[in-house]
């Protein structure tokens, strides 16, 4: 799934003034739509490892690339070859159901 956040995005208000940048929040918002897109809606989602590696400014073109199946996935959100997050996705509880 592709997708790019416009410069004048609510999101972008206060982060960070002068140099605005995709707060992660939105990433994974948009991995999460990724998920939904691909595999249905899911109930309750836990994300046990992220990592943010680099920074998605406003109007660059990023890209959500899931792998595995219900209910584990790991994802990373590219901008071309550099990976900007990566990390892992599980459908269920937080207690493990």
């Amino acid at each position: 799934m592709r997708f790019t956040i416009p410069a004048d995005d609510p999101c972008l208000d206060g982060h960070f003034p002068g140099r605005p940048l995709v707060p992660g929040v939105v990433l994974l918002e948009r991995v999460l739509e990724a998920v939904e897109a691909a595999h249905g809606a899911r109930g309750p989602l836990q994300l046990p490892q992220v990592k943010f590696l680099h920074p998605l400014l406003p109007g660059e073109e990023a890209e959500v690339v899931l792998e595995g199946e219900a209910p584990a996935w790991r994802f990373q959100v590219r901008r071309g070859d550099t990976v900007l997050a990566s990390g892992q996705l599980r459908a269920g509880a937080a207690d493990g159901r």
